[in-house]
């Protein structure tokens, strides 16, 4: 059997993606391995984050050159990433919930689909646009009325007491990207649920069901699976954003937050905020770790991902099973 041209030139396309996923890893872990061999397993456990003496002449460790007390630990900014998306989700997932079923089932005809249009215009909208929003908006609000306000009846708890007094930080990020990844989420969930079959829909109706139970009880079990994957979704927009969350972060390098309203830095946004100084490092280690901390946020993002498309597989095989 002869293979058409057509069929070839269709596997080649599609080898294109992985191949594309492939070369960006292999050059990641080739350009950064000199500071994975510099940097050991005190490059994820360290909070330190110091260039060192990039004007002195640099010395020789395990045979790498470096600058006089440099220094690379990432684990500020690990927890600065997952925490903000983390809070993110938590946030944004019931929201997101509430919008899909809203439109799916409670929103009158003629304005289900300018609302979905909406949600669809503001999952488009540049990063940039909404960390400006947060600058000067959103970062004064918790700087003059939220954090006062957490402070005086969850200031007993001390992750929710004190903190910074500027509004850049912890809380800020977390919103920032929450109103980034709920159109996401709001988008995928409500494409889910309108393939859901109309029998379903009919019978939980015609036992009489309210329009909240039949979305609650017959439509969001029947799309378990698109939920994770909406979620899933939205934890990569999360985890990746860099600007947004530049411009409201605080920029905090070498210390743990300690409140919910202190400067965090996340991965993504600080290389793209330290690349510049990396660059005056004439041994080029700062780059290389900065390119180790792109490494290490990818593969954060990949067992992510395995992790829901295996529980995304579970909930298929759950639900065939008892159909």
């Amino acid at each position: 059997m002869r293979t058409s041209p057509f069929r070839i030139s269709l596997v080649g396309l599609t080898a294109i993606i992985p191949g594309i996923l492939v070369a960006v890893v292999l050059f990641l872990a080739l350009y950064s391995w000199p500071a994975i061999r510099f940097n050991g397993l005190g490059f994820l456990i360290g909070k330190t984050w110091n260039l060192g003496n990039l004007y002195g002449n640099p010395v020789a460790v395990h045979g790498l050159e470096v600058p006089v007390g440099a220094n690379y630990g990432i684990l500020v900014f690990v927890v600065g990433t997952l925490t903000t998306s983390a809070i993110a989700l938590l946030i944004a997932v019931p929201i997101s919930l509430g919008v899909a079923i809203f439109l799916a089932e409670g929103a009158p005809s003629r304005l289900r689909a300018p609302l979905s249009l909406i949600v669809d215009l503001l999952a488009v909208v540049p990063s940039v646009v909404y960390g400006l929003w947060g600058v000067t908006v959103l970062v004064p609000l918790i700087a003059h009325v939220v954090a006062p306000a957490l402070n005086d009846v969850l200031g007993f708890i001390p992750f929710f007491s004190g903190g910074s007094a500027t509004g850049f930080g912890l809380l800020s990020s977390s919103l920032v990207l929450t109103l980034m990844v709920v159109p996401i989420i709001t988008a995928t969930i409500y494409s889910a649920l309108q393939q859901v079959p109309s029998p379903d829909k009919e019978a939980a109706y015609a036992l009489g069901a309210m329009k909240l139970e039949v979305a609650v009880r017959a439509m969001l079990p029947a799309v378990r699976g698109s939920i994770v994957g909406a979620v899933i979704l939205g934890l990569g927009r999360a985890l990746g954003e860099t600007m947004a969350v530049l411009m409201v972060s605080g920029g905090a390098i070498n210390y743990l937050p300690a409140t919910i309203t202190s400067p965090i830095s996340t991965m993504a946004s600080f290389i793209v905020s330290q690349l510049d100084s990396a660059e005056q490092d004439p041994t080029g280690m700062a780059v290389r770790s900065l390119a180790e901390i792109a490494l290490v946020l990818f593969l954060i993002t990949v067992i992510v991902n395995t992790i829901a498309r295996l529980i995304t597989r579970g909930l298929h095989v759950g639900i065939a099973s008892r159909g």
